[in-house]
């Protein structure tokens, strides 16, 4: 089931969310056309709720365009050139960015990962140093990394004793069936599709709590031109959930068709994933010492030490709490 605490939207449903925010928004815009906020994303449940708020109709398509790329790191790349103004992405992902000179904002939390991401092996694979010597796919970003890197540490493994292949994750699938790797880096709902070819897991973000978190991440030269567009964005994520908590069945119907999957499938998709609510986003982006950054600050420092990152990225002042809702 899906792991979703709204406190915030029982007391209000979310179709009153989502109208109210809307009606804000549009009040006093009357000065010519806004600007258009564009907004990558790669297909992860996580990351659904901006699909499926769009398909509520939560967003004004002049104001709002969600982008859909294949990777994230298709998604990194969009952001770093220009191409969108925003993108969910990890946080490791926006601290690679950060690193080389993009000034990034993390304006929502959008899921913990506690299980979703996975490294999986063949049949006959059973431990992690059973890995020795063979070839493991995994994407060419930081996301991957991380977790492969836990899972050799958990076995004291080197990264040199394995063979890393550099794989996308939409190309994954294809890489297990033409049995051109023993073992890969996965999450959902590419991982689904390799364990229904018969991969078994072998380690997974579950034991690595708090290092693999979603967030939308925005270039800072983009907020003083479409705040009220994030907020409306940030909005229908909210409303989204409410949907999911509340309507599941017509949520996941709606989810099923972009995800390529049952509708009976999308709930188990969500499995290992904590998606936080409007109070607990609060918790993460605001104050003196948001627990967003002091969650960052520790994963630089992993990342530092595992080469991951070649510089220590600036991190104070990322997290930005004031375009979501108000606490409850």
């Amino acid at each position: 089931m899906v792991s979703v605490s709204l406190m915030s939207m029982r007391v209000q449903p979310w179709r009153r969310v989502l109208a109210f925010f809307a009606l804000a928004i549009l009040v006093g815009c009357d000065a010519g056309p806004p600007p258009l906020l564009r907004v990558a994303a790669h297909p992860w449940p996580g990351y659904e709720t901006l699909y499926l708020a769009r398909s509520l109709g939560a967003y004004d398509p002049d104001r709002i365009r969600l982008v859909e790329t294949a990777s994230a790191t298709q998604s990194s790349a969009a952001l770093r050139d220009g191409l969108v103004e925003g993108a969910a992405l990890t946080l490791d992902e926006v601290l690679t960015l950060l690193q080389d000179g993009i000034d990034l904002k993390v304006v929502l939390v959008m899921d913990e990962s506690a299980g979703a991401d996975r490294l999986l092996a063949r049949p006959g694979i059973t431990r992690i140093d059973d890995l020795r010597g063979r070839r493991v796919g995994v994407e060419n970003g930081a996301t991957g990394a991380v977790l492969l890197q836990a899972a050799l540490d958990a076995a004291h493994l080197k990264p040199q004793d394995v063979h890393v292949v550099p794989l996308a994750v939409d190309a994954q699938a294809d890489a297990w069936r033409a049995g051109s790797i023993d073992a890969v880096v996965s999450h959902a709902p590419v991982a689904q599709t390799i364990q229904a070819l018969g991969a078994n897991v072998l380690f997974d973000s579950s034991r690595i709590p708090g290092r693999i978190v979603d967030v939308l991440a925005v270039r800072a030269d983009a907020l003083p031109r479409h705040g009220n567009a994030l907020k409306q964005l940030i909005a229908g994520h909210f409303a989204a959930l409410g949907m999911l908590d509340r309507e599941p069945a017509r949520a996941h119907a709606r989810m099923a068709a972009r995800l390529h999957v049952p509708a009976s499938a999308v709930a188990p998709l969500f499995s290992g994933m904590h998606l936080p609510d409007v109070a607990q986003n609060h918790d993460f982006l605001d104050g003196p010492a948001p627990r967003l950054e002091l969650t960052a600050d520790t994963l630089a420092s992993l990342m530092l030490c595992r080469n991951l990152l070649h510089a220590a990225p600036a991190i104070e002042g990322i997290a930005l709490a004031e375009y979501l809702p108000p606490s409850p």
